[in-house]
């Protein structure tokens, strides 16, 4: 219908419209100057008109409005409004057009698009109803304007303000938002929800030494990385750095989230190529899952925070989940961050050596610094636990100094043919004054500078490569010998190899370890690869060495591949100065591979009380030992083989187990549902029993802290799964479930 059609029919006729010709009075105007000042508005963009019929199909549309549609007018009049267009916000939060029309009330102010182009103009639409005086309804009529870059800016400026503008993941403030309205409505759903706090691992050095440029791109492609790992419903988040963040909802089975995790880790630290250059990175992961670890976002997300922490000092590229036990060892060791400077001004460093063996003679040709700790409280803290501490301190430069004067002095002592090895960090190779540290130590101690080998990590290359080239070029010209560290960790290349004094290639110790396996009856792809660095090594006029080997079979690969130095435990692992010092002294040492040596063990065996629950009684018990299938249990007589128990393992862990075997007081149990890795080294159960449960027996829900579930009872044998309260009360013969005690860690110790 045209405009003149629509301004003289019965419902929008002026002048048939005593209350329309009355509210006109006093112009002078006709009608004819009137549409014809109508047809110059429409045509200007300033106002557009449109009219529906009875049915609410389109009657009338400016055709303005058409052009900014981009859709032909004649494929828009005679069709149903409500199809024509519909609500520019895709989050559902407008009513459909359709609702608003077919309740025949005015409108104002809805924001629209083309249903044929989605991704179009904005039109804010304007529409009343008209009836004629014996109430009949005739169609809408309305007006519309396009908003188009309005839209679009206040679209861009609340996206913003919910998402990463670097990596268009969810930023903080949205993250903290959706946790929390996600928490509060699966508290009264009681469902699970599982939190994972991801950090990268080396990202600080591409800033420092490719530059904040390479830095952004890297967190753009590790982004992109994240949501191709965890390929199921989850929110993800960056809150700020090399900080993420992921909500997995309804998901509690701590099997799958390690793997989950596993694959998170595996894919973050393949390499990524970045227009300054290649780098590689890792990361560490913490997960705690509500309501067991917490019950609020504040808790929950604490929790994962801790679990994280824990996992990069386990030596990172390691997930944890959070446990009780895991408060206390954070702040001890914050503790101990706190105190290194302290250890260090007190002379509490010292140094222990562990031997570099040429592999064909079996002569001890290196002894290797590892520094350690005597601690005022903690006592003795090893070099590997110490180098955990030290990694990102800023001391690491004062700690790398000392490190080499004090080596250097000790290696005057030795007999010529004993050189000293030195692991230098990437913070203090990058210092001004590095080169001249060296030849002040070599100075002070009277020691030749062929007798020195520092270790440098592949990582110094991502800095510029003309002051790395210029410091490694004045470390050949003092003369020291210079060992690449951790060849075949990933950030491998053969240009720096080419351009580089070298003089060892040290293979990465992961590599090493994983060359042990066997493939389909041959050998594995990782030792395949130690074969590669070997001839390379050689086609370059270098020196190998393989560290950290544990076994024969390892050894036996390692020197049927060609490689000239070895070390390990199965030779000599790190001692104390006064020891190796007296081994030296002789007419020469010389050690070789036995399989009577092996690593120490890192982890405590702890043999732990347990309760075990049988026919609505709970029994306390010794875990004995513990494995992915069963355990070893002691301190109930004669139990008959087949006997089923429920075997509390603490925090809310419950494994139900049949004895397999017997012998007086000790039986073995086989479980059910096998246990599964907690990141660590460790085993616990996939699910453990819902506090919502516990609270459905009585317990308040408030009470459920993280890791210490207190004054909880009430709870009953159910389904022969033996749930049980948290409740600390005694333990022994004839006592009900809800007597035994949940307060323990949450991580098992694998005896």
């Amino acid at each position: 219908m045209p405009l003149k059609g629509l301004l003289s029919s019965r419902s929008g006729n002026i002048a048939a419209n005593p209350g329309a010709r009355g509210a006109g009075a006093g112009s002078s105007l006709s009608d004819a100057q009137k549409l014809a000042m109508l047809e110059d508005l429409e045509r200007s963009g300033l106002g557009w008109f449109w009219a529906s019929d009875t049915d609410g199909r389109l009657a009338y549309l400016s055709a303005t409005i058409a052009e900014r549609l981009d859709v032909p007018i004649d494929e828009l009049v005679g069709h149903p409004v409500a199809q024509i267009f519909q609500p520019a916000a895709s989050d559902g939060r407008e009513k459909p057009l359709a609702l608003r029309l077919g309740a025949h009330k005015a409108f104002t102010g809805l924001a629209v698009r083309a249903a044929r182009r989605p991704d179009g103009a904005v039109l804010r639409l304007a529409g009343h109803p008209v009836f004629e005086p014996s109430g009949r309804f005739l169609g809408f009529r309305g007006t519309g304007a396009d908003i188009t870059e309005e839209w679009y800016r206040e679209e861009e400026t609340e996206r913003l303000a919910k998402f990463d503008s670097l990596t268009g993941l969810a930023n903080r403030h949205r993250m903290a938002q959706f946790i929390e309205s996600t928490l509060t409505a699966f508290r009264a759903a009681k469902r699970n929800c599982a939190v994972m706090m991801l950090d990268l691992d080396r990202f600080k050095q591409v800033n420092d030494t490719l530059g904040h440029a390479a830095g952004d791109e890297l967190l753009k492609q590790v982004a992109d990385r994240l949501k191709r790992a965890i390929d199921r419903e989850c929110e993800i988040g960056r809150l700020g750095g090399d900080e993420f963040q992921v909500m997995l909802p309804d998901l509690d089975d701590r099997g799958v989230l390690g793997e989950i995790a596993m694959k998170v880790i595996a894919m973050l630290k393949q390499p990524y190529s970045l227009a300054e250059g290649r780098c590689v990175i890792g990361s560490s992961v913490g997960i705690a899952i509500a309501p067991h670890d917490g019950v609020t976002r504040e808790e929950v997300v604490r929790s994962a925070d801790l679990a994280l922490y824990a996992a990069k000092n386990g030596g990172r590229g390691q997930f944890r989940f959070y446990s009780g036990e895991l408060e206390n060892e954070t702040i001890f060791r914050r503790r101990l961050e706190a105190d290194l400077g302290t250890g260090l001004s007190e002379n509490q460093l010292f140094v222990k050596y562990q031997p570099v063996i040429e592999a064909k003679s079996g002569k001890v040709t290196t002894l290797e610094a590892k520094i350690c700790w005597n601690h005022s409280q903690r006592g003795e803290i090893d070099e590997e636990e110490f180098a955990s501490i030290l990694d990102g301190s800023s001391l690491v430069g004062d700690v790398g100094r000392w490190a080499i004067r004090e080596a250097c002095s000790h290696a005057a002592l030795w007999p010529e043919s004993v050189r000293v090895a030195i692991g230098v960090p990437v913070a203090l190779f990058s210092e001004q004054g590095f080169v001249d540290t060296v030849a002040e130590a070599l100075s002070e101690a009277d020691l030749p500078a062929n007798r020195v080998e520092l270790g440098i990590s592949e990582a110094v290359f991502f800095g510029d490569a003309n002051e790395v080239d210029r410091t490694l070029g004045r470390l050949f010209k003092l003369g020291v010998r210079l060992t690449l560290d951790e060849f075949g960790s990933g950030y491998s290349s053969l240009a720096y190899l080419r351009r580089a004094p070298f003089d060892t290639i040290r293979i990465d110790s992961r590599l090493v370890a994983e060359a042990d396996r066997e493939t389909n009856g041959g050998e594995s792809r990782e030792l395949g690869l130690v074969r590669a660095i070997v001839a390379l090594a050689g086609a370059l006029g270098m020196d190998t060495l393989a560290g950290g080997i544990e076994t024969m079979s390892l050894n036996h690969a390692l020197t049927e591949c060609g490689i000239g130095f070895v070390q390990g435990p199965i030779y000599y692992e790190a001692a104390p100065r006064e020891t190796v010092e007296a081994e030296i002294m002789g007419e020469g040492w010389r050690i070789d591979p036995s399989s009577d040596r092996t690593a120490r063990a890192r982890r405590r065996t702890v043999l732990r009380k347990i309760n075990v629950i049988h026919d609505d009684h709970s029994y306390e018990v010794t875990l004995r030992n513990l494995s992915r299938t069963g355990a070893l249990i002691q301190g109930l007589m004669d139990v008959p083989k087949g006997t089923q128990f429920v075997v509390d393992l603490g925090g809310g862990q419950l494994a139900v187990a049949t004895v397999t075997r017997t012998n007086g007081d000790t039986q073995g149990l086989e479980f059910e549902q096998h246990l599964v890795d907690d990141g660590s080294g460790g085993l616990v159960t996939r699910n453990r029993v819902s506090p919502y449960a516990l609270a459905a027996a009585g317990a308040p829900l408030a009470a459920l802290s993280p890791g210490s579930y207190k004054a909880m009872g009430g709870m009953s044998r159910q389904g022969g799964h033996g749930e049980g309260g948290h409740g600390e009360g005694g333990q022994g013969e004839g006592q009900s479930i809800p007597q035994f005690g949940y307060a323990k860690s949450a991580r098992v110790e694998q005896a």
